[in-house]
């Protein structure tokens, strides 16, 4: 009896085993779906809301991390949503998922009409630009997020340059 228990356990747990990386690519997947919808709904605290506290977002053009979900709920997500309203990101393809990273291409598009974190005035042009994010998911939120995009070709279609 003890042995056949043992070896019911031992199959419970094998298959548990092999069904947890697939759980984990499926809910760090759909985390990052949901993080996306927030954005395309104008939600800010939403899209907030799937960062890890200590959420690191990496910005290429940039070049300076931003730590932690407040800065980076205020300095990117705020930001971008107050200088451009009608923004939409859209996922080109379907992402890669390898465990606890998603990573995929996109496209983000919109209309200029808000000022700028850094105090720059509204263009009040229309953008279409394509990048690539990776994101590191941990315990159902977003511990990193790194965004590579030709940030050029961006202020030139706003004519900033």
């Amino acid at each position: 009896m003890q042995r056949r228990q043992f070896l019911t356990s031992a199959a419970v747990a094998a298959t548990l085993l092999a069904v947890a990386p697939s759980f984990a690519a499926d809910t760090a997947q759909s985390v990052v779906e949901a993080y996306v919808a927030a954005w395309n709904a104008h939600d800010s605290a939403k899209a907030a809301g799937y960062f890890a506290d200590d959420v690191t977002y990496y910005d290429a053009s940039v070049g300076k991390p931003v730590a932690g979900k407040d800065a980076a709920k205020t300095g990117v997500i705020d930001n971008f949503l107050k200088a451009v309203p009608d923004a939409v990101w859209t996922m080109k393809g379907k992402p890669l998922v390898d465990g606890d990273r998603v990573s995929f291409e996109w496209e983000f598009s919109g209309t200029n009409t808000g000022a700028w974190g850094d105090g720059t005035a509204a263009t009040g042009k229309k953008f279409s630009f394509t990048g690539a994010s990776m994101f590191q998911v941990k315990d159902g939120k977003i511990a990193t997020q790194s965004d590579y995009y030709d940030a050029l070709g961006f202020y030139k279609q706003l004519g900033l340059m």
